[in-house]
């Protein structure tokens, strides 16, 4: 087990309590909790990197530890109120149709590789920033509407694209 794979797994782990300062209202912890995360998946990522300490496990529980996190929190923060609830829908239908998509194409014996899109990473990136403002918004008392529907539209926006993104690079796969 490597020192990046540790950070990783504590990232997993702050994945519920996250969601419980979520769930509490106690949304400046939630906020901090979240940025915390963040610099671990950095710091994992560098550690990999700079001294070569890159594993296969590390490749499979990074991906996973992101997902867990952006996704428990789109839910969360959809159940408490905090973002429409499609938003939530849309964070989620997407992810779960790559997956889906992974699963079929191993089924069919036409295992596809995953790699992420510029799209996508431009995504999640988006979804990262939009949930870290209305966490800080909600966890400090900022009232900014503006930012917030302008998030709001540049996170649907994007996942859908993304998503259309990946369901066009998976139909070509499928179809060859």
């Amino acid at each position: 087990m490597s020192l990046p794979n540790i950070i990783t797994l504590i990232r997993i782990l702050l994945v519920p309590a996250v969601v419980w300062s979520i769930a509490s209202s106690e949304y400046a912890l939630a906020f901090w909790l979240f940025l915390a995360a963040g610099i671990s998946d950095a710091l994992d990522g560098f550690i990999a990197k700079r001294f070569h300490m890159q594993t296969e496990l590390g490749s499979y529980l990074d991906p996973v530890a992101d997902k867990a996190l952006l996704i428990s929190i789109y839910v969360a923060l959809a159940v408490c109120g905090l973002i429409p609830r499609w938003v939530a829908i849309a964070v989620v239908s997407r992810d779960v149709m790559i997956i889906g998509a992974v699963v079929l194409s191993l089924v069919m014996a036409k295992p596809v590789a995953i790699s992420p899109l510029l799209v996508s990473k431009v995504n999640t990136a988006v979804q990262i920033v939009f949930a870290a403002f209305v966490l800080a918004a909600s966890g400090f008392g900022l009232d900014l509407p503006g930012p917030f529907q302008v998030g709001l539209v540049m996170v649907g926006l994007l996942t859908g694209l993304s998503a259309a993104a990946y369901l066009a690079a998976w139909t070509r796969h499928v179809a060859n």
